[in-house]
């Protein structure tokens, strides 16, 4: 009886103790999930807090879509775009980057303008900029959700791409080229005294030429000036419209004209031939066949305009309440070359204020 009672001791004792090493067992696994779990936790909320991170960055990234439109290729107009483009860049919207831009150029063709401004209508950019008349008039017939900037347009008024240039009144604003006339045609007579027969071409198909004409024919008879005008109606005429008058004219004058500014080596060269010299409304024309001019620096326009699209951008600036700009900076410049093939000297008071002109 006394060793049954000792079995039984033992085999309870072994019982009791089988048990608490399983409970201790399960214990220790539970602590350790609580461990791993405790673990996992923090790190999911670091990898939560690294993507929120990334998510804030990706806002704080500006970027901008423009499509650009330029009439034709020509130094004034190719320095107009390199300006707007050059100005974006240095306050950070950059091609190739965050900045998207769609040039078409129009090769000087009215009805590319048109196949570009059904394009763009379409296209969702932020910005259009047009540059020169006939393409400012291609986009703002067409597009009037998109703000749409112009440059090197002479009167973005008198072409009616605006209401008024104090108040535009809808998506369309810009910056003008007009050029200083009166000082440009007083130049005239200050380099060559005694000229009193003045020859102004310009193409009848550009409404801003014909602005530009007026100004100068009214210059011209308050300084004691003639003035005979004629006008093209394509490039091919150039050269039988400068011989047509050439004869009867002692110096030339040349409005800011697309057609002209893009035949200026034909006119230059018939002028040569019978020693008149030619004051042209643009530098990129003086440096390629006249002799001086006062006129405005179109790169420097073109950042102008660059820095209505940065408003336009990032304040949310509306073009129908952006007066429309006009230079404030035109500079006198010279064409020795030309100077010398007609045999010209430059007064000394000139040659201090003149800097050569420049292509581009």
């Amino acid at each position: 009886m006394g060793k049954m009672k000792n079995k039984l001791v033992r085999l309870l004792t072994g019982v009791i103790a089988l048990t608490m090493l399983v409970l201790a067992t399960a214990a220790c696994g539970e602590k350790n999930e609580s461990s791993e779990e405790s673990q996992n936790a923090p790190e999911t909320s670091t990898q939560a807090d690294e993507t929120d991170t990334d998510v804030d960055n990706s806002e704080d990234v500006k970027s901008a879509r423009i499509g650009v439109i330029q009439f034709m290729e020509h130094p004034s107009l190719d320095q107009a775009y390199n300006g707007f483009v050059d100005y974006l860049a240095e306050n950070g919207y950059v091609e190739g980057e965050n900045l998207e831009i769609d040039f078409q150029n129009a090769q000087g063709e009215q009805a590319n303008c048109q196949t570009i401004a059904g394009q763009f209508s379409t296209a969702g950019y932020d910005v259009i900029l047009a540059i020169a008349t006939p393409a400012a008039q291609a986009v703002a017939n067409v597009i009037t959700d998109t703000p749409i900037l112009v440059t090197a347009v002479t009167d973005l008024e008198s072409t009616q791409l605006v209401d008024s240039n104090e108040a535009p009144g809808g998506n369309v604003s810009g910056t003008s080229d007009m050029t200083p006339i009166y000082d440009q045609i007083e130049l005239i007579q200050k380099l060559f005294p005694d000229v009193k027969e003045l020859g102004i071409i310009y193409s009848s198909g550009e409404p801003n030429s014909e602005l530009q004409v007026e100004g100068a024919i009214d210059a011209a008879a308050k300084l004691g000036m003639n003035v005979t005008d004629v006008t093209i109606s394509s490039t091919n005429e150039i050269q039988q419209v400068t011989e047509s008058i050439i004869a009867n004219v002692e110096a030339i004058y040349l409005p800011s004209d697309n057609a002209i500014a893009s035949s200026m080596p034909t006119v230059a060269k018939v002028a040569l031939d019978h020693n008149v010299p030619i004051i042209p409304a643009v530098e990129a024309m003086c440096a390629e066949g006249g002799i001086a001019s006062i006129a405005i620096n179109y790169y420097n326009l073109g950042g102008q305009t660059g820095a209505m699209a940065l408003r336009i951008l990032e304040e949310g600036a509306d073009p129908a309440t952006m007066p429309v700009e006009f230079t404030t900076n035109p500079e006198l410049v010279i064409n020795h070359e030309y100077a010398e093939l007609i045999g010209y000297t430059f007064p000394d008071d000139i040659l201090a204020d003149a800097r050569e002109a420049q292509v581009d």
